[in-house]
């Protein structure tokens, strides 16, 4: 289906470093479909890697919230909440 085609899409560009365009392929997938958790989580990972923690949170929640047994999801969610508090304690 066109969403999970968004979001292989969007896995193609992730690997060659072009987070940006990786993350527009990744929200098109949502739009397209809103109730499938995986583009969620993988642009989470795109944000996470852009230092953007609180919006990786909100992607990794609404993971599990749609799907509680996503352990990465839940992985991911724990260490962008240690990174943020890590980032806050430097003063970043």
């Amino acid at each position: 289906d066109l969403a999970t085609a968004l979001n292989n899409r969007g896995q193609i560009k992730y690997f060659r470093v072009e987070f940006a365009a990786a993350m527009e392929d990744y929200t098109a997938a949502i739009q397209c479909q809103p109730g499938f958790e995986v583009p969620y989580y993988n642009r989470g990972l795109v944000l996470y890697r852009l230092g953007c923690f609180d919006e990786a949170m909100k992607d990794f929640r609404k993971v599990l919230e749609l799907n509680p047994q996503f352990e990465d999801a839940a992985l991911s969610l724990k260490q962008a909440i240690l990174d943020k508090e890590e980032k806050q304690k430097r003063g970043y």
